[in-house]
């Protein structure tokens, strides 16, 4: 199985089109260190307030912050804040023309009152909601699905959000999913919290929290068993190819159909808010499936993302670079700082884009000693991430004879990865590290002071994108050779 930190790297930009129920979260700020003289209530003393996508709208900025193209496909009010919707969707580039107004319903609103007490974190007091969730009329049913058609032959994925406010009807879901299966595109729904799934039947997957999987097949999880049985019953009877079921801190159950169930782990976290987490999963599916990912790896990626999600206070769309970086971390943990091409690129990209610069220097480091130690510390003073090409044993015996290297490719690549300013050790195995700078594009390349600057190989390239080289002076009299010869005299 391919890892998730190769597969992140297919994630590009996907078309991706959501159907659900639309949202307006409302946001009042303020101090709550008093109460009410007329009632024990807490008094909200607002100083601020803010407005924001929730619901299916939210998923929309999800997509978008992992590098999708969105449109949205559902129903506001002929109101104010169906204007105020429209406008946030429109400013982060999520297309809206599949929203119908329709006169006979308020747009839906979550307006959350959000205390500071004591000069502590804000804490949700209350929510007030404006909405209706009845069923669409024919006519604005008619609209949706004739927008959802003009846009689905350029998709590559399609998400159904319910939040059981009366878009995502029998009729709607069932519309929508026999549209994208006939055309060959793949169906992630997020359920409502419901005790009958057929109208979700004949999608791709389906992504049910452990509560609402119980609620709709009434059956209890909790055990490995109980928890499989509740997959199996989703998978079979509304005809699906995948049953994602979310297990909180114990990762997600994956069920793939003619395959046995598998639980995909999530790392522990510091719990904050889980609000959006929900949405956070079906987007990051969506990003794997829209991408060819494999659904162990876009399950993976989905608790990544979800994960990062409860660690903030409210609602907040994860970058995709954000991501990334927390996937490699992850990896990082477990294999040291051993990378491999693709992955110093994707873990400097992620540098690159927070203002960080990297470092790049290169040798066979066969027997560490003080002075690869102080050109090691010297060249990560130039930024903020610094990788080190590592020969790999056959380069090194050509470059230097039969006899060497004296340790291993691996022992080698172990101890530099114990040195606290390096960051990343990538093996090579040809004679020169032009293929790593051309791949990974050092914002620095750094080579000795033995070294003329022309004299460096990929000098060229690196000054070509904007880049420069530094030459490090040496440290008199230790070399590896030197420390071979003294041995051998000894």
């Amino acid at each position: 199985m391919v890892s998730l930190t190769e597969s992140i790297s297919k994630v590009r930009p996907f078309k991706a089109l959501v159907v659900g129920d639309l949202m307006l979260d409302e946001l009042l700020y303020g101090d709550a260190d008093r109460l009410s003289n007329d009632a024990p209530v807490p008094v909200l003393h607002v100083k601020s307030s803010e407005h924001r996508p929730g619901g299916a709208a939210n998923v929309c900025l999800n997509l978008v912050a992992m590098g999708a193209s969105v449109s949205v496909f559902g129903v506001t009010g002929n109101d104010n804040e169906a204007e105020k919707l429209r406008t946030a969707l429109n400013d982060e580039r999520v297309g809206t023309e599949g929203l119908v107004a329709d006169n006979g319903r308020p747009t839906t609103v979550k307006r959350s009152l959000i205390g500071l007490a004591q000069h502590r974190h804000p804490q949700k007091m209350f929510r007030v909601d404006f909405e209706s969730n009845e069923p669409l009329s024919d006519e604005v049913a008619s609209q949706l699905i004739e927008a959802f058609d003009k846009e689905l032959a350029d998709a590559d994925v399609v998400c159904i959000e319910d939040y059981n406010k009366g878009v995502c009807s029998r009729e709607i879901c069932q519309e929508v999913i026999s549209r994208a299966r006939a055309a060959d595109k793949p169906v992630l729904v997020d359920p409502a919290a419901i005790a009958d799934y057929a109208k979700y039947r004949g999608a791709t997957c389906i992504t049910p929290n452990r509560t609402e999987a119980e609620k709709a097949t009434g059956l209890a999880s909790g055990t490995e068993s109980q928890n499989n049985d509740i997959a199996r019953m989703l998978l079979n009877d509304l005809d699906l190819e995948t049953v994602v079921v979310t297990l909180d801190r114990h990762g997600a159950l994956l069920l793939e159909r003619g395959q046995d169930p598998i639980i995909v782990p999530t790392v522990a976290r510091q719990v904050y808010d889980v609000t959006g987490a929900g949405d956070m999963v079906l987007a990051g599916l969506a990003a794997g499936a829209g991408c060819g990912l494999d659904w162990a790896n876009s399950v993976a990626l989905a608790n990544t993302a979800a994960g990062l999600e409860v660690e903030i206070f409210g609602v907040e769309p994860i970058p995709l670079a954000r991501i990334r970086h927390e996937v490699l971390k992850q990896a990082g943990r477990l294999q040291g700082k051993l990378r491999s091409a693709e992955q110093a690129r994707l873990e400097a990209d992620v540098v690159r884009n927070t203002g960080g610069k990297v470092i790049f220097t290169n040798g066979c480091f066969d027997i560490i000693h003080a002075g690869h130690i102080s050109m090691l510390e010297r060249s990560a003073e130039h930024g903020a991430m610094l990788i080190v090409g590592l020969n790999d044993d056959d380069s090194i015996r050509r470059l230097k004879g039969e006899g060497r290297p004296v340790n291993s490719l691996e022992d080698r690549a172990r101890v530099l990865g114990a040195v606290g300013c390096v960051d990343a050790v990538v093996p090579f195995s040809e004679d020169t590290p032009i293929r790593l700078i051309e791949e990974i594009r050092p914002d620095v390349l750094i080579k000795g002071a033995d070294y003329k600057r022309e004299e460096v190989v990929g000098y060229d390239i690196v000054e070509s994108y904007g880049g420069r080289v530094e030459l490090i002076d040496l440290v008199e009299g230790k070399s590896t050779t030197g420390t071979i010869e003294r041995m051998k005299a000894r």
